[in-house]
């Protein structure tokens, strides 16, 4: 599971590899971008990215982004395959009620949290990526 290598990731082996929660594995690097995997399940929370937009893809499950513009809020309803770019700027908090598995396409060193955020619940953890096993 090597793309510095430039060896292919099966994404399906790379996601079955771990089991934590909103923890993107970083499975590419495009330029100056990481191609990040994550199983997410419940609430995340509410945050926004000042200076970047935050692509999400679908691979397994349907995910719900609800985005706060504004002072309006609204959400929207990802299944599988789906993809759908949250404006940098526009608060958004992510959820899934049945579980998901979700591609993510944000500059390195982005943190998943945002850079501006609610007080964090227990289960979520701030990264900018971890290397997949």
């Amino acid at each position: 599971m090597d793309q510095v290598n430039n060896n292919p990731v099966d994404l399906h082996t790379a996601l079955a590899a771990f089991d934590d929660l909103w923890s993107p594995r970083i499975a590419a690097k495009v330029n100056d971008y990481d191609v990040r995997i994550a199983k997410v399940a419940g609430e995340f929370a509410w945050h926004r990215h000042d200076d970047t937009d935050e692509f999400f893809l679908v691979l397994d499950g349907e995910l719900r982004i609800a985005l706060r513009d504004n002072d309006s809020e609204r959400t929207v309803t990802l299944p599988t395959g789906s993809v759908f770019v949250v404006p940098r700027g526009t608060e958004h908090k992510p959820s899934s009620i049945e579980g998901a598995s979700i591609l993510l396409f944000e500059p390195t060193g982005t943190p998943n949290t945002g850079d501006h955020h609610e007080q964090l619940p227990e289960h979520i953890t701030t990264t900018t990526g971890r290397p997949l096993a």
